[in-house]
């Protein structure tokens, strides 16, 4: 039986998600939010997949244009949060982040009855733990062949749990349990996110990483290879741009600037773009009469297919 605590579990689903090149695997870059260049001159793909999500907006590609304005209508009824009948920038910023952050959403739901043994909808790290490890926790692990390993899997779940578990009760609510799963998401996860990074690269366990370390965890030659360029580049941006204190290694705060980069927040972005477009009256707020006078801006049909693959059924919103 093997075990994977959810540090392990991410990788292996990222490393056979998407193929990305191995200086860029330790860096949490913001995920794009559309496939498509944002050229609202040549159609409203961007703004579409950007508001709906990837997934969804492919199902509003398959409607008629009456039946993609009456589901907007109630899309704008869920955004508008105090009900006020406005739509502000703050509401439809959080909007599309929570759009962006479905499918992180959708993997903690897919996983959840798996943890929640007593259904109580929360998840205890004893309920965890015992999920997770239980085969061998009675014998404390004899039975498995890297016993190391596993201890420190154990150990470094737990202490990712009590991270997660902002108000400290042992128990994580679907909130606190996805800042477990998905911690780069969650700015008060990112010291977590950095010390397991340092662990996982630092091989000589002094708590920093030098620049065999940094490069050692890209790269490994081969007998009688040269060393590619981008090895060389690498090297460079080692001693140059992240070693900012220039003192020969990476201590936590230069490995923060580097695997999680501060990045133009998109999300924001998009909000203000579309309440600008739509905002007839220019108060700084759009209303659902607005929103839908300018419909196609946020949401296709099939008058505006684009002629992608749209076979594929999803749940209404």
């Amino acid at each position: 039986m093997m075990l994977l605590g959810p540090v392990a579990v991410l990788c292996i689903l990222a490393a056979t998600a998407v193929s990305v090149p191995p200086q860029e695997k330790r860096v949490h870059h913001q995920p794009d939010l559309s496939s498509h260049v944002h050229d609202d001159a040549h159609g409203y793909q961007y703004d579409h997949e950007a508001f709906l999500g990837k997934e969804e907006a492919k199902t509003f590609d398959q409607l008629t244009p009456e039946e993609s304005k009456a589901r907007l209508a109630k899309i704008v009824d869920r955004i508008d949060t105090d009900k006020d009948g406005f739509i502000s920038h703050a509401e439809l910023h959080y909007w599309i982040k929570h759009r962006q952050r479905r499918y992180i959403e959708d993997n903690v739901n897919k996983h959840w009855k798996d943890y929640d043994k007593n259904h109580d909808d929360k998840i205890a790290w004893e309920e965890y733990k015992n999920t997770t490890y239980g085969f061998y926790l009675g014998e404390d692990f004899d039975d498995v062949e890297d016993k190391a390993t596993y201890k420190a899997m154990l150990a470094r779940d737990e202490r990712r749990f009590k991270a997660a578990d902002r108000d400290a009760d042992g128990i994580a609510t679907r909130s606190e349990f996805t800042a477990f799963l998905h911690p780069e998401e969650f700015d008060h996860m990112k010291d977590v996110v950095v010390q397991e990074t340092i662990e996982d690269i630092d091989k000589n366990k002094d708590g920093k990483i030098n620049i065999d370390e940094y490069i050692g965890d890209m790269y490994t030659p081969e007998d009688g290879e040269n060393e590619p360029e981008w090895v060389h580049t690498e090297k460079k941006h080692f001693s140059e741009f992240r070693d900012t204190n220039k003192d020969g290694y990476l201590d936590a705060g230069e490995v923060a600037h580097w695997i999680l980069p501060g990045e133009v927040d998109h999300a924001d972005n998009e909000a203000k773009h579309l309440i600008h477009e739509t905002d007839a009256d220019k108060d700084g707020k759009v209303t659902k009469k607005e929103i839908l006078a300018n419909w196609n801006m946020f949401v296709g049909s099939q008058a505006t297919n684009y002629g992608e693959d749209l076979t594929k059924k999803h749940d209404e919103l």
